[in-house]
């Protein structure tokens, strides 16, 4: 992944150019107003088909697709511009695939709550992680986690990344007799695999906005090569405007979600938006150096605050959790570096509450190879995992592998954790375990029982 100069070395510090700049520390980071600018459209480039595949995914819970699709518009600007201007960190806030599926078919279609209830259970797990996100849980929690967990996880989010690019463009499908197989050769996969080549090599050869070159020449290609082999989904046209839709708003129940028999959806809901979030600042720190002197995700508690609050404000607008987004990676590969990367992202948000039908000029396959590749650079830290150690080893392999096998950063960590903590017990190494793991392992056994 490109580097950017550590922030605040030893060097004289560089004097900002203007109030934005001050602000943002943009020139104290390393970076440049445009290449926040830069970074803020590949990230929004990277995540924007959350505008259309969550109220998708609502609507089949019962929510009307077009005030699903205005929820969801709104919490990714409000959300992303408060994380770039409070937490001022380069990451997209919008809900999260995961939580709108454990929303949709587990809550609702699953276990037979209504929407509105649905989302009653949203709001008090966004409660609860503003608890957490206040107080000094999630330092305990971060201090807890051993350097070999911490480098797994961020390798097994790339897995993730790059898994769900090539799913999106078609080169990985589904098959009943291997589970995956390569995709039929079709236009997608084609124009895929040329976009991917031609960003790889943008990228190697120091090219400055790589990925939105990458992302802008794939959309090109993708018109001619649709109409070659008549493939409407690559020369879709849905129009230019619609009006936003905010039927959906202020119908949580929030008081209906007061029931026993939903804790267990709470938890979940808790579990899953905590540890992605988590799981997420530490690989993108990670890899992009945004830590504190301490070695921890820079601005962290105010990071979590924002997401926590994200949760909790998404319900009454109509939507399922908003969370940290991983594809903030391709933002922070371009070099985004400060909070106004968020900023930017948050703002392009916003027109497409109008212009919707825009997002088809974009096909899914022009922002799959952005997502391989930001997988490639996450997988950076592969290498300081202690492979010789089979007690180290082991833990990490799973985190890693079980991410993209499963499709959940969830559940990897929750192996990973539970692996960990077994594997200390039974060799006699109790005192490497402290008690924030003890409590993250429980934890994690409580989210796989009842989120059976």
């Amino acid at each position: 992944m490109p580097q950017s100069p550590t922030p605040y070395s030893g060097s004289p510090p560089v004097q900002p150019t203007s109030t934005l700049d001050n602000y943002f520390n943009v020139s104290r980071r390393g970076s440049s107003v445009k290449t926040e600018v830069l970074a803020g459209i590949a990230t929004f480039l990277a995540g924007m088909y959350i505008i259309v595949v969550n109220p998708a995914i609502l609507s089949d819970a019962g929510i009307p697709f077009s005030a699903a699709l205005s929820a969801t518009v709104v919490i990714s600007f409000l959300s992303s511009l408060a994380m770039g201007l409070y937490a001022r960190n380069p990451i997209l806030v919008a809900p999260g695939m995961g939580m709108n599926a454990l929303f949709t078919y587990t809550l609702v279609l699953g276990a037979g709550l209504s929407w509105e209830v649905a989302l009653g259970c949203v709001f008090w797990s966004g409660v609860l992680f503003a608890v957490l996100a206040l107080f000094n849980v999630r330092e305990a929690i971060i201090e807890a986690i051993p350097a070999s967990l911490r480098y797994a996880i961020t390798c097994g989010i790339g897995l993730f990344i790059t898994f769900i690019g090539l799913k999106n463009a078609g080169f990985i499908v589904a098959n009943p007799a291997t589970l995956v197989s390569l995709g039929d050769l079709n236009a997608s996969l084609i124009t895929f695999f040329i976009g991917l080549i031609v960003t790889a090599i943008l990228v190697i050869r120091g090219f400055n906005g790589a990925l939105i070159l990458g992302i802008a020449l794939t959309t090109l290609l993708a018109a001619p090569m649709g109409r070659l082999w008549s493939d409407d989904v690559l020369v879709a046209w849905q129009g230019l405007a619609a009006w936003p839709d905010f039927s959906a708003v202020m119908k949580v129940d929030i008081l209906g979600a007061l029931k026993v028999a939903y804790l267990p959806f709470i938890f979940v809901m808790l579990f899953t938006n905590f540890f992605d979030s988590l799981s997420c600042f530490m690989a993108l720190s990670e890899s992009a150096d945004l830590k504190d002197a301490n070695g921890n995700p820079r601005n962290l508690k105010r990071s979590m605050t924002v997401d926590a609050f994200a949760s909790m404000i998404a319900a009454p607008l109509g939507t399922s959790a908003a969370q940290t987004f991983i594809e903030s990676g391709a933002g922070v590969a371009q070099g985004g570096r400060t909070g106004l990367t968020a900023v930017v992202i948050g703002v392009l948000f916003l027109p497409f509450l109008f212009l919707s039908p825009l997002l088809s000029l974009v096909p899914s396959i022009a922002t799959a190879p952005a997502l391989v590749l930001v997988g490639l650079f996450m997988m950076a830290p592969i290498g300081k995992i202690g492979w010789n150690r089979l007690d180290e080893a082991f833990p990490a392999f799973l985190a890693i592998i079980l991410m993209p096998l499963t499709y959940s950063i969830t559940l990897g960590i929750a192996f990973g954790f539970i692996s960990f903590v077994l594997i200390r017990l039974a060799t006699g190494k109790l005192n490497e375990i402290k008690p924030a793991m003890w409590v993250s392992a429980l934890l994690a056994v409580v989210m796989l029982l009842t989120a059976q």
